[in-house]
């Protein structure tokens, strides 16, 4: 080959940066990424999904479960940790993609680095090259890995948490090289959950973050994998976004450079990324006075590449079969919104969702395409409400509310944590002793996670 693979590359990048400082926006983003994963970790840790991952554990380790006793494999706490930290859709997100870095990256990371004893500034390092790797890979064939019926978040992951992963135990160019060509072969999910709620999504995370640790050790220790897993001719991008041209410079230029990942988003709702901006419509439209027995109709501006996961089809939107199901329906997440006056953990219960007020607003709800919307470079919302007087109130918010237009405060993001350990049942003492835990290691101290262990 006359030119480094798009793997090759990616090792050099990952080999660079684990002798420098992260620059401090990066650093701050892993800080805040410890803190969500970690408190999504707890609020689902008493979860049907979560205790069916516990029951397929196969032994103790040296890793962390987070809000159980023990200690387990690298794999299973990877496995159940990105499960759990993907498993309510209150994960962060990326705009341009979209794709959740933290859930299938910081597991991998933490469950390797407890199993080997690795601690230092290598730590935060790792899971910044994964973040970067996950975002930049969505950005090369945009929409096109959903329009193939594949879960970015999945398929992305897997070779995200690989390149983690072997940041972390410092693999040479080559052996990552050869890990991603390793991990390409481990890719997968599909997104037929979105037919009936189905739990798999949620455990997309957790299979990545897994790939990622299997993978990198498997190039460790020898075994190798193609090198043009991404750019080949029966790479990556031809088997999962089979519909548009890869644009590889969105993945090389400036890697190492320009962290894209500094931006990534924190979701200030438990649902699916897109229709954040909606609920905040929604709640806004409810504060400026509108009575849900006035409305006649919300009519709904979207882009056209969000309407076969969020809004059709429709009546199956409106009335959502349970409440993972409601999390990417937009009529429903705007009928939450609206009566609640929050899109919470809480909000997507069965039981909520099952509310007949709730059924009966989202099904005035539907949408119309916008030609000129922005999606999947920006993240908008819009509503316009008819009501029974023949009035209108139309309501519309630029940029998704926690991403790099409107960030969430880091005080927005340690109330988020807090509420989320109460959701799962930890007292403050523990989970204030937790927090100085992430702070140590987002500083690059010793990885020590006792208090993540009830």
């Amino acid at each position: 080959m006359t030119t480094p693979s798009i793997a090759r590359q990616i090792g050099e990048f990952a080999a660079i940066a684990a002798e420098h400082p992260l620059p401090y926006g990066v650093a701050s983003m892993v800080h805040r990424l410890l803190i969500d994963v970690a408190g999504l970790c707890l609020a689902a840790r008493r979860t049907d999904y979560v205790a069916a991952c516990l029951a397929s554990v196969e032994g103790q380790g040296q890793s962390t479960i987070f809000g159980h006793p023990g200690r387990f494999t690298a794999l299973d706490a990877a496995l159940v940790n990105g499960t759990a930290a993907h498993g309510e859709d209150f994960d962060d997100t990326f705009e341009g993609g979209p794709v959740h870095a933290g859930a299938p990256v910081v597991p991998a990371v933490l469950a390797m680095a407890e199993r080997r004893g690795i601690s230092g500034p290598i730590v935060p390092v790792a899971i910044a090259v994964g973040v970067e790797i996950m975002c930049r890979g969505s950005l090369v064939a945009p929409q096109a890995i959903h329009k193939a019926g594949f879960h970015p978040t999945a398929v992305i992951g897997a070779l995200a948490t690989t390149a983690a992963v072997s940041t972390l135990l410092r693999l040479s160019p080559e052996a990552t090289e050869r890990a991603l060509g390793l991990a390409g072969s481990m890719a997968s999910g599909i997104i037929e959950y979105l037919a009936d709620g189905a739990s798999t999504k949620r455990l997309h995370a957790g299979l990545a973050a897994q790939s990622g640790i299997r993978a990198a050790l498997l190039a460790e220790a020898g075994l190798t994998g193609p090198r043009t897993v991404f750019e080949g001719t029966h790479g990556f991008y031809k088997a999962f976004a089979p519909s548009k041209q890869p644009d590889f410079s969105k993945l090389t230029t400036g890697l190492g450079e320009e962290w894209v990942g500094e931006d990534l988003a924190f979701k200030p709702h438990a649902c699916g990324t897109m229709t954040q901006p909606y609920v905040d419509c929604a709640i806004a439209l409810a504060r400026a006075g509108v009575q849900a027995g006035d409305i006649v109709s919300l009519v709904c501006e979207v882009g056209e590449g969000t309407v076969h996961r969020l809004w059709e089809p429709l009546a199956l939107k409106q009335n959502p079969p349970n409440g993972y199901a409601a999390k990417f329906s937009t009529p429903d997440c705007i009928a939450a919104g609206f009566l609640l006056g929050e899109a919470g953990l809480a909000a997507f219960e069965d039981k909520a969702v099952r509310d007949p007020a709730r059924r009966g607003l989202a099904a005035k709800v539907s949408y119309v395409i916008d030609p000129k919307n922005e999606y999947p470079r920006n993240f908008t919302g819009h509503i316009r409400a008819t009501l029974k007087d023949g009035s209108t109130r139309e309501l519309r918010q630029p940029h998704m509310r926690g991403g790099a237009h409107a960030p969430l405060s880091d005080a927005d993001i340690l109330a988020k944590y807090r509420a989320n350990a109460r959701f799962g049942g930890i007292d403050p003492l523990r989970m204030e002793a937790l927090l100085g835990s992430l702070r140590t290691i987002a500083e690059g101290g010793p990885v020590s996670l006792s208090a993540a262990r009830l």
